[in-house]
């Protein structure tokens, strides 16, 4: 008689961040239950103990401490094992490096220890996100070659942008006339120009008049971070250098899918470098949508088809050309099912999403205005209606036939020359991308250009991703990628310069 004989199977933990706390070893364990027992306390001091219930309030505590740890624990696990996966590095390293990321939250205590106007609980919080966020993009450049490429460009040109408009303040100062002051302070003042002024008015104080022009996205998310820092203008200059850092994350992502390597590293720089690429880290949407865009194509591509369109509702939460995301979307869902519409139907309901974004933003104006496109009738007070696109170029012409300043000459110049860039990079280089990047590039431009006016042509040129790949492809020819340096750099200098010192740019 024969018994069949099993070995013992080892027993997997129903909870893996559980597993990874007991295996990560002393050190690392106790930086994730530290950071997790201050978040927790935090918890509990700014909610659960102004209410001062003596018969819950240890409860409280100890709920707060559980969940605060429960909750750092989880999350370093799942990104340690997510990030190990992507960089190809061992668990136990990623589990050892993404542990330091939360020490930050040991922060936290000083709400107990710091003076009053030192310690503002939220403030501290907010502070302790960002060396948390930072940590994050420092480690993962280190251990992964794409993250380290984006964030090298990332900080070379931003660097130099912000000394170079800062040094241009101080020195050359204002404009003559009367301007807004977003902040006393000249380093934070010189971000707060144009367009800014009306998304830090919004957060502050909601919309009225010709603000309703300005979707509701980037404001909202500007009031909501400027609960932590205290500060609308920062709060507007974070998320916009953020989205522009992971903007062009996802960009190298989707240029190296659709070429190679080398491709995606130019496309990433000549976009850092554009002449208009000062309104990436100003208090404009321009970084915002432009993430948003790229990171939809990106999981278009992908065929992630719920993802995608969800975050092209929020990129028609931000600029009504968001909703031109709808069209690269049935292309691309077209050209994988094809003749099999039934077996597409649930991945085509998807596309709904997008359009959703602005008809939210049109249904707050008819319960505010009694009028869902006030949006665009408040354009008028910019001289801008429907009219066929050739009506904007006659009359950028005509503006110049008639200036008696050399300003309004230079000005409008410049928008026929960068409008004659978009299209004519367009014409030049379609037969290089695929259908969706052509059609959904053509739209973006004929968009601006039907509204009688040319003005920001330079700003709208910024986030049209399709026009950068188009030159990454040419410019693996040393002459014509040194053609763009020598036009974009002493343009991005002279436009950092002018908008700093309240000139009119885009």
């Amino acid at each position: 008689m024969s018994a069949n004989v099993h070995a013992p199977r080892p027993q997997r933990s129903q909870v893996p961040f559980l597993a990874d706390l007991a295996n990560a070893g002393a050190i690392t364990a106790f930086a994730v239950i530290l950071s997790g027992l201050s978040l927790g306390f935090f918890v509990w001091y700014a909610v659960a103990m102004p209410r001062r219930d003596p018969v819950f309030g240890q409860l409280d505590l100890a709920f707060c401490l559980l969940i605060g740890l429960a909750g750092v624990a989880f999350a370093w696990s799942s990104y340690s094992r997510y990030f190990a996966r992507r960089s190809g590095t061992t668990l136990a390293r990623s589990l050892q490096y993404d542990a330091v990321t939360y020490l930050p939250f040991v922060l936290l205590w000083g709400t107990l220890v710091l003076p009053p106007q030192y310690a503002h609980g939220a403030q501290l919080l907010g502070l302790a996100l960002g060396l948390w966020a930072v940590a994050k993009i420092l480690i993962a450049a280190r251990l992964n070659q794409t993250v380290r490429e984006v964030l090298l460009d990332f900080v070379a040109t931003r660097a130099a942008i912000i000394v170079i408009a800062e040094l241009a303040a101080v020195i050359i100062g204002q404009r003559p006339g009367t301007h807004v002051q977003e902040s006393s302070h000249v380093l934070l003042a010189v971000w707060g120009r144009w367009d800014a002024v009306h998304y830090l008015e919004i957060a502050t104080n909601g919309y009225h008049g010709t603000d309703m022009a300005f979707f509701p996205l980037y404001p909202a998310l500007i009031r909501m971070l400027g609960a932590l820092t205290g500060n609308h203008l920062i709060a507007g200059l974070l998320i916009s250098n953020a989205s522009f850092f992971f903007g062009l994350l996802f960009l190298y992502k989707l240029v190296e899918h659709e070429f190679d390597r080398p491709t995606a590293r130019r496309a990433i720089f000549y976009a850092s470098i554009f002449p208009s690429a000062i309104f990436f880290s100003a208090v404009y949407t321009e970084s915002l949508f432009f993430m948003l865009t790229v990171a939809s194509f990106y999981y278009l591509r992908a065929h992630r088809w719920w993802l995608s369109a969800a975050i092209g509702l929020f990129a028609a939460m931000t600029r009504v050309e968001g909703v031109l995301l709808v069209v690269p979307f049935l292309m691309e869902w077209y050209g994988v099912y094809g003749k099999r519409v039934r077996d597409g139907l649930v991945d085509l309901a998807a596309c709904a999403l997008i359009p959703a974004g602005l008809f939210i933003y049109m249904a707050y104006l008819w319960v505010l205005r009694a009028d869902p496109l006030y949006f665009t009738h408040v354009q008028s007070h910019w001289n801008r209606h429907f009219a066929p696109p050739w009506v904007s170029v006659f009359n950028s012409f005509h503006k110049i036939a008639i200036a008696t300043s050399g300003q309004t000459i230079a000005d409008q110049s410049l928008e026929l020359a960068f409008t004659g860039l978009m299209i004519g990079v367009l014409i030049g280089g379609w037969k290089a991308l695929r259908p969706p990047y052509v059609v959904y590039m053509a739209l973006s431009i004929l968009v601006p250009m039907s509204t009688s006016s040319l003005m920001s042509m330079p700003r709208f040129a910024l986030v049209l991703f399709p026009m950068f790949m188009i030159l990454a492809r040419w410019g693996d020819r040393p002459w014509v990628n040194n053609l763009i340096l020598a036009f974009s750099l002493p343009l991005l200098g002279l436009f950092t310069v002018l908008f700093a010192d309240w000139y009119w740019v885009a």
